[in-house]
């Protein structure tokens, strides 16, 4: 696993071991970047579900401004703080963040807190036809706050497993979905109404 673009580009990123992080490949990575294009320069970025930082490291070596990294996990925290400094990438810009992601939302929208970007790739659910999904992403996706933290033009790059069946509510818009094998990302943007 590396960080394949900007100033740090070709950096080897640790990853904590064992099965509690599923780092984001680096060829959904390079997709998701491809998309973005110069949508990442100078953009204050929230990376939910952060595991080794991978999303929002890509971010920082691509000339993002800002990034606050959410892990509930402290050692995964820590290796995600390893990694920025392994990478020479400054952690001024580095807001790290250990607790909750559900948590740090509600905080993140009581600040008034704003987002250009806001990535998630949370562990994957399970298999769910014909019922609802209960996974992380479904719970994100249902978060009435996790809108809110979007700047006007901002956007929520979801990451998910191909088997769990999401719904999308009225709260967002979906532009489109990366398919690479089991692993999806939408992006979306709010459907709510702005608020400031």
């Amino acid at each position: 696993m590396r960080i394949i673009g900007g100033q740090a580009a070709n950096r080897t990123l640790r990853a904590p071991p064992g099965a509690a992080v599923r780092p984001t490949p680096d060829r959904v990575k390079l997709a998701v970047f491809n998309s973005l294009g110069p949508r990442v320069i100078g953009a204050r970025v929230l990376d939910l579900f952060a595991g080794s930082g991978a999303l929002g490291l890509e971010c920082l070596s691509r000339a993002a401004a800002h990034l606050t990294a959410v892990e509930k996990n402290a050692r995964h925290a820590a290796m995600i703080r390893r990694n920025c400094a392994d990478a020479g990438l400054t952690s001024s810009g580095l807001d790290l963040r250990i607790q909750d992601a559900f948590a740090a939302i509600a905080q993140l929208d009581a600040a008034s807190a704003r987002f250009d970007l806001v990535f998630a790739d949370p562990p994957f659910g399970e298999k769910n036809v014909g019922r609802p999904s209960a996974s992380f992403a479904q719970q994100l996706l249902d978060n009435l706050q996790l809108p809110c933290l979007l700047s006007p033009a901002g956007l929520f790059i979801l990451g998910h497993a191909r088997r769990d069946q999401l719904t999308v509510p009225v709260s967002w818009r979906e532009l489109k979905i990366l398919r690479h094998g089991d692993s999806w990302m939408r992006f979306l943007e709010s459907a709510l109404p702005p608020t400031d």
